[in-house]
């Protein structure tokens, strides 16, 4: 039995359950709004929620993409009892959690969060060429027109920003200082790209799209900035054996075993941007004809 791990009505979860139907394999889908009791049932863990029961043991592989196992916690009205009470549910849960994550899975609920920065000291240890950055309450060491700005969490969207819209976060190139200070931010080296790369990474293999994004001004710094009017160019495109293989190791050293990892192709470089464990690939993946989400039903 599969367990998939997601979000209500999330675009990727449901074409890869498509295909689960298809090729006949049994699953369990954990929605967000899902709450976790812990049973022992004849010596055998079980969970059970309002919609779904199965025995931990059942489970042959998980797919972690978005959302996370919760639980309910019985709370106590003494306060030390309440405290061990806690702890001891804590690490319950924990070892639910990492029993499921022992099994055959694409990614994990207890790293699914990746750390941006310690991300490019990874890849740049392991050889990757990265842009320079740094970290800084000021423009006084910015090169204005040759520095970009972008958000180092993984959530760049704004809800509900003003009463009746939305925000979200683009790359930005410093073209004016600011005169005050301000709260930690991240900068990088603006680097002139022949054009851009996002790579699909799935326990060993990948799948990379070269997105032809600097001839048109509205996606010539991000690409996500999408011109409905004139799409981008997306096409296949293969790495060089060398930078797949450090692809590899930064996975492993990650572990993750999925995710889509940005590129930058500049002259005879390829700089590596940053990876994201569960981005969005199905809108790559139809233009490229890889049936990514075939992949990962037959890889469950």
């Amino acid at each position: 039995m599969i367990l998939i791990i997601s979000k209500n009505q999330e675009t990727t979860t449901n074409e890869v359950i498509k295909w689960l139907y298809s090729i006949k394999k049994k699953f369990i889908r954990v929605h967000e709004n899902e709450i976790f009791e812990i049973k022992i049932y004849k010596k055998k863990i079980f969970l059970e929620s309002h919609r779904n029961q199965f025995f931990i043991d059942e489970i042959t592989s998980v797919w972690y993409r978005r959302g996370g196992l919760k639980f309910k916690r019985s709370h106590y009205e003494n306060d030390s009892i309440n405290v061990h009470m806690y702890e001891h549910q804590y690490w319950l849960e924990d070892y639910v959690i990492k029993k499921l994550e022992s099994k055959k899975h694409i990614n994990k609920q207890s790293n699914s969060a990746v750390n941006k920065l310690l991300i490019l000291e990874e890849a740049r240890k392991i050889g990757l060429d990265i842009p320079e950055f740094f970290m800084a309450t000021d423009t006084n060491d910015v090169v204005l027109n040759k520095t970009i700005t972008k958000p180092i969490t993984g959530n760049i969207t704004f809800d509900s920003i003003t009463e009746h819209s939305d925000g979200i976060m683009y790359t930005t190139i410093i073209e004016e200082p600011e005169k005050d200070d301000f709260f930690i931010t991240f900068f990088q080296e603006k680097i002139e790209k022949d054009f851009e790369i996002r790579s699909f990474y799935l326990n060993g293999k990948i799948w990379s799209t070269a997105i032809i994004s600097q001839n048109d001004e509205q996606t010539k710094i991000d690409f996500r900035i999408y011109n409905q009017n004139k799409p981008n160019r997306n096409v296949r495109y293969n790495l060089p054996k060398e930078i797949e293989e450090k692809i590899c190791l930064l996975m492993e050293s990650l572990d993750l075993n999925c995710g889509s990892l940005d590129f930058i192709k500049s002259g005879d470089k390829y700089y590596f941007l940053e990876v994201n464990s569960v981005g969005h690939f199905l809108g790559i993946s139809a233009i490229c004809n890889y049936s990514l989400d075939k992949e990962i039903a037959q890889y469950l």
